[in-house]
């Protein structure tokens, strides 16, 4: 049985929440309208985004299903422990996590559900990163913004 999917529009740009049996199973930060269905978003979903993108200290904690390796689910757990506002670099959630900074950048690149599992939040060294496999371009300002909105200015 497919997902059910719906475009939402958010103060970063339009996103696509694919959703199975009350989990969140995939974000999309660039969608393709044409690969959306006209599904209407539930209403645990909604409620959750609209508490978020109106006050960035919001946790926003939707029940996801997230399908990958038991190293990326290590790190996309970890990653649910960083609070709105704050920032890890990806050397530092290496250190803990007894890895490579590189493997830490992979795992928050194949992140199925950005924004809710909180890959945004994991910078360089020096400096933003990147974000969903870009290191530039939209989805490294919806990364920026998203930072911004949660209060943290230095990006």
């Amino acid at each position: 049985m497919p997902d059910d999917r719906a475009m939402v529009d958010t103060p970063v740009g339009a996103i696509a929440i694919a959703w199975r049996e009350g989990l969140v199973t995939g974000v999309d930060l660039e969608p393709n309208a044409m690969d959306v269905g006209s599904e209407r978003l539930p209403a645990f979903i909604a409620e959750g985004l609209d508490a978020y993108f109106r006050d960035g200290s919001v946790r926003l904690d939707l029940p996801v299903a997230l399908q990958g390796t038991p190293f990326q689910g290590r790190v996309w757990q970890v990653l649910q422990s960083i609070l709105p506002g704050r920032t890890v670099s990806y050397g530092a959630l290496a250190r803990r996590l007894g890895t490579s900074a590189r493997a830490v950048g992979g795992a928050c690149r194949a992140n199925p559900c950005p924004i809710l599992v909180p890959c945004h939040r994991v910078v360089a060294a020096t400096g933003l990163g990147g974000f969903a496999g870009d290191i530039s371009g939209r989805k490294l300002e919806v990364k920026r913004r998203l930072l911004r909105h949660e209060g943290n200015e230095e990006f």
